[in-house]
């Protein structure tokens, strides 16, 4: 126990020093929590703190790729230079996780749970702040409170889906879900315990309602306005928590809300592929996209294309489409146009040979981390009406969808169910679904093209649809279970 309770202590500090990145006034010098957030200046810069840190956490390869390549529709590109040139290998970041095989000691994923925690560590601390300004209005005060509150939940909701198995996993959502931290570090050190499934999605609902009734008409933040959350968005969010969790009647409703209300129309079929290609700028539905971070000369320094992008055939990124997701398109489907299919020297039978590599356009040039858009919502609306005995509401939606791609529309409502989780794979690859999808619809893992994982298939239940807590986490906390398994 003394050894916790100095790790816990080193924790404390720790933790507070990395909400420095934006603590930091000028170089040598540092702004306490106290004197900063004692104004609205300092809560907002706080505040834009807050969506830097998230930005990062998500568009990093192993949150931004992990859904995707988990599920199957990612495979990997040839080594560029070197004495392995044209050789394929899972990226160093990702191998054990493609594998099924994460450690707790060395976990792949471990910036990201603790990136995550300090984001929630850091949207409390402006949560318990706010309250006390002198120089804000209530409405001013409510609005940041509504942005802290989401961040707190969506990240919250990211820890549950890759930490905890899916919400029926057991008939009552009483497994192991997560800890949901509701009070900063700074408040006193604590060795919180992880609370169900069950518990943790009340958190989450309650914290996005609270929000979605507190949001003003706009953020007191400078920038684009689809970079930061607001009701619509936020919205958006709670219905994606209401299908994750089952909760059909809450999730058409949001949804439909959404669809209906928020002013966002789905772009037009003659832009959808164009709109994806603009080098700075959103597809025109987008509900939220975090923006990529600039230099002070206003050039992006990282992006989305640190991922998925294709510069040339001597510069290019790791992860690309496998034709396991390529083979569903119909020929005519315009989203088979967001594909880049370029020819890379690789070793084929000790011989280089060019072979043909799919690289998404969704994230070429600048491209931001793509949080919430309105085709999701149509597609959550579909679901969530076949799972309500609508199943002609869920074919007009799945149909709008395919319309707008001009792929062949559903006839009838066979096979329904099957449709909808293909049309989700199709829409929105790439954006952090797939995975998610199968484990919460009690599916196998198969991964068939291009999988080199030393297990590439998986049946449903396994321990293994969800990854270890990292060994120091376990260590510093004496309550923190850690997953079956591992």
């Amino acid at each position: 126990m003394k050894y916790s309770k100095y790790l816990s202590l080193f924790f404390l500090i720790f933790s507070l020093q990395s909400c420095s990145d934006f603590l930091e006034q000028e170089p040598g010098t540092q702004t306490s929590i106290d004197e900063l957030l004692q104004n609205k200046k300092g809560v907002l810069q706080a505040l834009t703190g807050l969506y830097t840190e998230l930005e990062a956490n998500l568009r990093g390869e192993r949150y931004a790729a992990y859904a995707d390549l988990q599920g199957g529709n990612i495979k990997f590109t040839p080594t560029i230079t070197g004495g392995n040139r044209g050789q394929i290998s899972p990226p160093a970041n990702l191998e054990q996780v493609y594998s099924f095989d994460d450690l707790a000691l060395t976990s792949n994923f471990k910036p990201f749970y603790d990136g995550s925690y300090d984001i929630i560590n850091q949207a409390n601390l402006i949560l318990e702040y706010t309250p006390r300004l002198n120089d804000a209005t209530d409405e001013e005060k409510n609005q940041i409170m509504a942005e802290a509150l989401t961040i707190r939940a969506y990240t919250h909701f990211l820890l549950s889906l890759v930490y905890s198995q899916d919400y029926k996993y057991t008939p009552d959502a009483s497994h192991l879900g997560i800890v949901y931290n509701t009070a900063s570090i700074k408040a006193g050190i604590q060795y919180p315990s992880r609370k169900t499934v069950a518990e943790v999605y009340t958190l989450i609902i309650k914290d996005l309602e609270t929000a979605i009734t507190d949001y003003s008409s706009a953020s007191l933040l400078p920038g684009a306005t689809y970079s930061l959350f607001n009701r619509n968005s936020t919205k958006a969010l709670l219905a994606r928590v209401y299908l994750q969790k089952g909760d059909w009647n809450n999730a058409y409703d949001v949804a439909n809300d959404v669809i209906t209300t928020s002013g966002v129309a789905l772009s037009a079929s003659a832009d959808y592929v164009a709109q994806w290609a603009q080098a700075d700028l959103p597809i025109s539905e987008i509900l939220l996209e975090f923006s990529t971070p600039k230099d002070t000369e206003g050039a992006a320094s990282s992006s989305m294309s640190q991922v998925f992008g294709y510069t040339s055939a001597t510069s290019y990124q790791k992860y690309v489409a496998s034709n396991d997701l390529i083979n569903l398109y119909e020929n005519n489907d315009l989203r088979k146009q967001l594909f880049l299919t370029q020819s890379l020297q690789t070793l084929v039978n000790g011989v280089l040979t060019g072979v043909n590599y799919n690289f998404t356009r969704k994230y070429q040039n600048n491209a931001g981390y793509v949080a919430f858009r309105l085709s999701e919502m149509y597609l959550i609306r579909a679901e969530a009406a076949s799972e309500t005995n609508r199943a002609d509401l869920a074919m007009a939606d799945i149909n709008t969808i395919r319309a707008r791609s001009n792929a062949s529309l559903l006839t009838n409502t066979t096979n329904l169910k099957e449709n909808i989780f293909l049309e989700r794979r199709k829409e929105l690859c790439f954006e952090g679904f797939l995975f998610f999808d199968i484990a919460r619809n009690h599916r196998d893992i198969s991964r068939n093209d291009g999988c080199i994982a030393n297990v590439c298939s998986l049946t449903y239940p396994s321990l293994k649809y969800v990854l270890p807590i990292p060994t120091y986490n376990t260590n510093l906390n004496p309550n923190l279970k850690q997953n079956e398994s591992y």
